[in-house]
């Protein structure tokens, strides 16, 4: 039987929204901040990493369900990522997910507010006794080192850093690709090892599922950079042609269209060849990697 990706999709989504949703119900005091933390966290988005967080730990014939906590950590951090990308000192972007930016709508200082406040509450949600009390403290820890090396400096933050200062400049493959594995690659890579941790993987299933989110994550950001040349706004949710205008280093500037596409081709089929040894438990995982090399938006 087919894998009937649109309805797992879907499924989980409903979870990650719920779950969400609960966390900040009511919202407290100052309600502004709150409203713009909510306001980002449901405009949208496919909740991409929290579920191929929970696809990963299903695998090890787990329930989704009970890593949605988790789930939503990453969805937090990378909501506030989003943000702060968005804002006039970056890149200066007016819709995102077919929605004003959280700084159109609340000013610049309350969304890197915003941003602040759900990164740390996605630590804070982590490590509360009352959220995830079925992993021990260890477990948990390294869950929290997992994220926390995936979204600073040595990751998501240092290719965000990067991409900023070769805006405008000569750049070759090499750094393009570190601004892709970091800026991208490296929260997707996290979400996938995190469902596999928290699925009791062995060595060689977290190696396997590692290979897979590097390689997915990259092809993740090059069709990315695809669609913000052949995009169409309306569809993307997001101004195309961003980067052109900042001069920004992506893969078919540096390489070509036609490099890019087979660069993306390549890193999907290597994704796949990743899963080999899962069989069928796989299906969801191997979907949702055809998907980032198909995607529209």
């Amino acid at each position: 039987m087919d894998f009937d990706l649109s309805a797992y999709l879907l499924a989980r989504k409903q979870w990650v929204d719920e779950a969400l949703a609960a966390f900040f119900t009511p919202p407290s005091p100052p309600e502004k901040l709150f409203e713009a933390m909510i306001y980002s966290l449901t405009a949208g988005g496919k909740r991409i990493r929290p579920i191929l967080m929970m696809a990963a730990y299903e695998i090890f014939g787990k329930n989704g369900r009970d890593i949605l906590p988790f789930a939503c950590a990453m969805e937090m951090v990378h909501t506030y990522s989003l943000i702060h990308d968005d804002l006039p000192a970056m890149d200066d972007d007016d819709l995102r997910r077919g929605k004003p930016t959280c700084h159109k709508v609340f000013g610049d200082a309350m969304a890197i507010l915003a941003g602040d406040g759900l990164l740390t509450e996605a630590f804070a949600l982590l490590t509360r006794d009352g959220t995830t009390p079925e992993w021990p403290a260890e477990t948990r820890l390294r869950v929290v080192r997992e994220l926390a090396q995936a979204a600073g400096a040595g990751g998501m933050v240092g290719g965000q850093a990067m991409d900023i200062l070769s805006e405008h400049q000569p750049v070759d493959l090499e750094t393009v690709r570190f601004i892709h594995t970091h800026k991208t690659g490296a929260m997707i890579r996290a979400a996938v090892r995190i469902g596999a941790i928290l699925g009791n993987a062995d060595t060689d299933s977290l190696d396997a599922l590692t290979r897979y989110g590097e390689k997915i994550g990259m092809a993740f950001q090059i069709v990315d950079d695809i669609l913000d040349v052949e995009g169409d706004t309306a569809v993307l949710g997001k101004a195309a042609g961003a980067d052109d205008k900042l001069e920004k280093a992506t893969y078919p500037h540096v390489a070509g269209m036609e490099a890019a596409k087979k660069e993306a081709r390549q890193l999907i089929a290597a994704a796949h060849q990743s899963l080999e040894g899962f069989g069928e438990k796989a299906a969801p995982l191997n979907a949702i990697a055809d998907l980032i090399l198909e995607r529209n938006a």
